[in-house]
């Protein structure tokens, strides 16, 4: 049986371009690049074109700073811990503004620092499940407010925040504006030129690169406490030694990511529209926010009746892997809260699947899926049924 995997907003595989670029890095330039020595100075050159592939990405500036580091975790950490240090321990800022639908390493790590007295405030989302300069506004007081920190697109929903309205809102009044884009490299066009934000996170994984690497945009002038102490790498601002061979495979994946962006909005979308329009014609089905509003590869979709895990283990069982939430958050299942928190007038009793797609999905991996979620569906909805009469 073909396995077909449609979780990619929870992980994608490395490009083989990318896998041979990394390879030469364990074996034969293997050296510290902080090393005096050749072995550490033969790294320099890849790195370079790394990184200038990594800041023409996202369109940052040569003054700007991207920091390489293990993960947009990691990078998410930096960020709020940085602000909590430098401008409301140390300052006379008290709060820190984000969304209900965050990705768990911005809600978590909120939730750690408002035990440290930090005042949050977690908006909803409007009626399209998007937060806009109009939900801020109702919860922005300039003169209390650290930082903004909005998603750029949603991990469950695929849905786009406009970030660029929402920096340029934030730069307006003078207060902090970072947008976690794990879910939008790769998927739609980031450009930090056009998009004020002050700071923004990416992770390799996400876009055909290798775990285990990211990266931290910091803009011209702006400080940031460290989250890492121990050595001057990154000029400073993350200590520890680079994973070169990381660092360049997320150089490439960054740029062959960017070069396949008008496949992603073409191409990957019909397959998943093609999805979606099956998994929509289900009775008790729906699919949570427009189209157009959504990142090119993402459903989420809800099965009234039907509980997540199995449903997720009779598809698993006919060869197709989905999710229930965020990977980083599973045993939460962090898309019911998502569902919760954009459709308030939605029956609980659906459970939300998320289907994600990448450029390597295939035509026959799409029709294989359709014919694979119809059977599910209606064998578990045969076996409610089945249940409930017999207890009626």
């Amino acid at each position: 049986m073909n396995r077909i995997y449609l979780d990619n907003n929870a992980t994608t595989v490395v490009d083989p371009r990318v896998k041979q670029a990394m390879e030469t890095y364990w074996l034969q330039q293997y050296g510290n690049p902080n090393s005096l020595h050749q072995f550490g100075t033969e790294t320099h050159p890849d790195m370079g074109i790394a990184i200038d592939r990594i800041y023409s990405g996202i369109g940052a500036s040569d003054d700007d700073d991207v920091i390489i580091n293990g993960c947009a975790t990691e990078g998410n950490n930096t960020v709020l811990k940085g602000i909590w240090t430098d401008y409301i321990l140390n300052g006379d800022k008290t709060r820190i503004v984000t969304s209900l639908v965050e990705h768990p390493s911005i809600a978590h790590t909120l939730d750690w620092l408002e035990t440290q007295g930090v005042e949050v405030v977690r908006l909803a989302p409007n009626a399209d499940g998007l937060i806009t300069p109009e939900v801020l506004a109702e919860g922005f007081e300039e003169d209390k407010t650290a930082l903004v920190s909005i998603m750029w697109a949603n991990n469950e929903t695929g849905l786009i925040n406009p970030v660029r309205e929402l920096a340029v809102f934030c730069r307006d009044n003078g207060v902090l504006f970072h947008t976690d884009a794990v879910q939008a490299v790769g998927k739609v066009p980031v450009n930090l030129k056009e998009v004020p934000a002050d700071f923004l996170t990416f992770s390799a994984h996400k876009f055909h690169g290798p775990k285990g690497v990211g990266g931290l945009f910091i803009r011209e002038g702006r400080n940031l406490t460290p989250l890492l102490h121990g050595g001057e790498q990154m000029g400073g601002r993350r200590a520890g030694t680079v994973n070169v061979a990381f660092m360049v495979g997320m150089g490439l994946a960054m740029e062959l990511a960017v070069e396949a962006l008008d496949f992603e909005d073409l191409k990957v979308r019909v397959l998943r529209d093609r999805l979606e329009d099956a998994i929509a014609s289900l009775p008790d089905t729906l699919v949570l926010g427009k189209r157009e509003h959504r990142t090119p590869n993402t459903i989420l979709a809800s099965f009234k009746g039907i509980e997540g895990e199995a449903f997720l283990w009779d598809l698993d069982r006919k060869g197709v892997a989905a999710s229930t939430g965020s990977a980083c958050s599973s045993e939460s299942l962090e898309a019911d809260a998502t569902l919760q928190a954009m459709v308030t007038d939605v029956d609980l009793a659906h459970t939300a699947v998320r289907f994600s797609l990448s450029r390597f999905t295939t035509d026959d991996e799409i029709d294989t899926a359709i014919d694979a979620v119809e059977a599910v569906v209606e064998r578990l909805r045969s076996i409610s049924s089945t249940y409930s009469n017999k207890n009626n």
